[in-house]
């Protein structure tokens, strides 16, 4: 049975779930949702989700909500096809790809995704962007990127030599930050630069990048 994903290619969660899809080869559908209209805050969509937010996976009978969950439960099914983006065979890197993926989800996201929306959401919407608050996240993100500069320097990617969820889970929301003049926070530092080139170059997300606009140039 197909799987489905209820959501946007435009959205940086959505789009989290299809990358992780994709380098599993999972066929799926993707349902559109509008959320311009608030199609997403209607009964229909909210039996799905009660939260009222894309994406949601159903596969069979099993329905799912929140990104992360998502990209771990197709990780999870499929963990013998290549690649291993959990590391089910050794507890220690299992631990360390959990590790930074919370690191993601607590400090890059939060520090990341207000700045894409003041860039690209914000006058999306005819919304001039807030340039205090990009200037307050600048200044989060500042310090977790200083933090995986020092991490890559010594590993290829953020839970030790290989690509997993945790890297995985970077890539929508930082390919709309390349897109900003916040690009220059990635460039400046070697051992990211480095990281987010290799990571923004796999065929997965090479499959989803062309959905990913607001129609806008920065």
């Amino acid at each position: 049975m197909v799987f489905k994903l209820y959501g946007l290619p435009m959205s940086t969660n959505t789009t989290r779930a299809m990358i992780c899809l994709h380098e599993k080869e999972v066929d799926f559908e993707l349902v559109p949702v509008n959320v311009f209209a608030a199609e997403h805050k209607q009964p229909p969509f909210l039996s799905k989700n009660p939260f009222g937010f894309i994406p949601v996976l159903e596969d069979g009978d099993l329905t799912l909500f929140e990104s992360r969950a998502i990209t771990a439960y197709v990780a999870e099914k499929f963990k013998e096809t290549e690649p291993d983006l959990i590391r089910h065979k050794d507890a220690k890197e299992a631990a360390l790809v959990k590790v930074w993926t919370e690191v993601e989800s607590h400090y890059y996201e939060p520090a990341v995704s207000p700045i894409i929306y003041e860039y690209f959401v914000a006058p999306f919407q005819g919304k001039e962007p807030d340039k205090s608050v990009i200037d307050t996240n600048v200044e989060k993100l500042k310090t977790v990127l200083d933090v995986y500069e020092a991490k890559l320097s010594s590993t290829k990617y953020l839970a030790g030599d290989f690509y997993s969820l945790a890297d995985l889970s970077h890539v929508s929301e930082t390919h709309y930050l390349m897109q900003t003049p916040c690009a220059s926070m990635i460039n400046e530092l070697p051992h990211v630069k480095a990281w987010w080139e290799d990571i923004s170059s796999r065929p997965a997300f090479n499959k989803v990048v062309g959905g990913m606009s607001f129609g806008q140039n920065h």
